[in-house]
């Protein structure tokens, strides 16, 4: 199996198939966990604004001391700054002591507010000024991404979504794919495996492959052509869920596990009301 699978976005852009995630980290745990993932063979990064832990990465980053071009970081403008993207952006690069970062998103739609397609336009000039190599969104519905597109004529390359095997969302899928917009999925392990690892065939394959329930999903994602970001900040399932690339689920394998969608939404809803 070929390691590092990259995926290459709409704009002519590369990004690593698997990456880590920060969520709900501190910024020590998250030096931490970003210098062993570094270790391991990680090479994406997805940090946001909004988890306070830019630092960590960046300093985590800093001490690896690899080539910048060698390791793929994302954040994501909080709703607060939609209004407010370039100011937003630069105080992210300064946490991350980067010059850019290779991913910028729109964390939330937030349409009480109806910022998000002016948030946009602020993207497109980010990258414009080179601060954003690519731009693209998360937890955004297709109605959200049709604006964007009938208001500015430019769609993301990613929308980052809530995406497992209970909440498998197959229609924003589809409309992503048929708009060339990388779907990424966040909570990919549905939060810790809740209601995930104890399925049948999850188990079945586990044991078929020699694998745990984690690797087994992960698994799932990238042969579903997902990027998938898995959050981890003990070193054991850091490397755990990076050792997925001597193996892959048959289409047969693929269908099984689509049979446990339910639509089992662990976050909020993208159109309802939030801070």
């Amino acid at each position: 199996m070929t390691m590092h699978p990259m995926i290459k976005l709409a704009d002519g852009n590369l990004m690593p198939q698997l990456g880590l995630g920060v969520w709900r980290a501190s910024n020590e745990e998250t030096m931490t966990a970003v210098t062993e993932a570094l270790k391991t063979g990680y090479r994406a990064i997805d940090t946001a604004a909004i988890y306070k832990n830019e630092e960590g990465v960046g300093q985590a980053l800093k001490a690896a001391n690899l080539p910048r071009e060698q390791v793929f970081i994302t954040t994501k403008l909080w709703n607060a700054d939609q209004k407010h993207t370039q100011k937003a952006l630069e105080e992210s690069l300064r946490k991350l002591q980067l010059d850019y970062v290779d991913l910028y998103l729109i964390h939330w739609p937030l349409p009480q507010q109806d910022s998000y397609a002016d948030a946009w336009r602020g993207l497109i000039k980010l990258q414009e000024q080179g601060l954003a190599k690519s731009i693209g969104v998360s937890n955004f519905h297709p109605h959200h991404l049709q604006r964007l597109k009938d208001e500015t004529g430019i769609l993301p390359v990613i929308n980052q979504i809530e995406l497992h095997p209970l909440m498998q969302q197959r229609p924003l899928n589809t409309w992503n794919a048929t708009h060339h917009i990388q779907t990424e999925s966040w909570s990919p392990l549905a939060q810790g495996g809740e209601g995930v690892f104890d399925q049948p065939i999850i188990r079945t394959l586990a044991i078929k492959y020699g694998k745990t329930p984690a690797q087994i999903v992960i698994r799932w994602h990238l042969d579903n052509g997902f990027v998938v970001i898995p959050k981890s900040v003990t070193p054991t399932r850091i490397q755990e869920n990076f050792d997925v690339f001597d193996f892959r689920l048959d289409k047969e394998e693929l269908s099984e596990i689509a049979k446990l969608d339910c639509g089992k939404r662990l976050g909020p809803d993208p159109d309802a009301p939030r801070q």
